[in-house]
């Protein structure tokens, strides 16, 4: 029988494990594929979302980026919040339109196309050009009354967006080891992915950093977690008061 040297059979050992690990994912032989990480990768998927929604809420800033699908109509967000309110932008239907709330003060931001009748209501049309004329590139202070206040506050308000898109529906499950941006995750989902998937840091505080809606209803990013950033007002000369109701359209 022919022996191995000690150090000769170390090496192979180690060559071993070496492939080992390029051909299923793992750190390496006897290591520990949470050592270095928050903890949260032990946990059962219940536990993992419970921990991650705590983290998201108690943080006092966040960037969402992304898209969202409501009522049939998709948006391209791109949102930083703040407990206070939320500025940034949003784009439907080849519209973009600037956002921004500080406190229950809403402003809507957008060029002169965006306010003409494009809905197939009928309207005067010189009366429609000269508003969305007065109205272009300028702040407009959207009303508290008008229906497009409750349309578009809630991507201006961090706690009612991380509520709704935090949920992962059906039976929740773990889906292994990933990476969002270069910073190692835990994936969980709900039944198996059709009830929306969600990356968890695996790095510092578990924070939310990636989630696939389900019924393929977006895919958003989540980024700049507790991150300073400007909320104020704007200036009287950028501002226009258009009064109690916006234009129809």
């Amino acid at each position: 029988m022919t022996v191995i040297p000690r150090p000769r059979r170390a090496a192979m050992m180690s060559a071993v494990c070496v492939l080992v690990a390029a051909g299923t994912g793992l750190t390496g032989c006897g290591e520990d594929p949470d050592a270095g990480t928050n903890g949260v990768g032990k946990l059962p998927a219940a536990k993992i979302q419970s921990r991650t929604k705590s983290a998201a809420k108690s943080a006092d800033t966040v960037r969402l980026s992304g898209t969202v699908v409501s009522n049939g109509r998709t948006y391209r967000l791109d949102m930083r919040l703040a407990d206070g309110g939320g500025t940034g932008s949003v784009t439907t239907k080849g519209s973009t339109f600037r956002l921004l709330r500080v406190g229950e003060h809403l402003f809507l931001k957008a060029d002169a196309a965006f306010w003409k009748h494009e809905d197939g209501e009928k309207g005067d049309g010189k009366s429609d050009a000269a508003a969305a004329d007065k109205l272009d590139g300028m702040f407009v202070k959207v009303p508290t009354g008008d229906p497009a206040y409750q349309r578009f506050s809630g991507f201006t308000d961090k706690d009612v967006l991380l509520d709704g898109l935090l949920t992962l529906h059906g039976e929740l499950s773990t889906d292994g080891r990933h990476e969002q941006s270069g910073v190692r995750t835990v994936r969980i989902t709900g039944d198996e992915g059709s009830g929306g998937t969600l990356d968890v840091s695996l790095e510092g505080t578990p924070y939310p950093l990636r989630l696939v809606r389900a019924g393929d209803a977006g895919t958003i990013r989540l980024s700049d977690w507790g991150s300073p950033f400007p909320l104020k007002e704007p200036t009287e000369k950028e501002v226009v008061d258009y009064g109690k109701q916006l234009p129809s359209s």
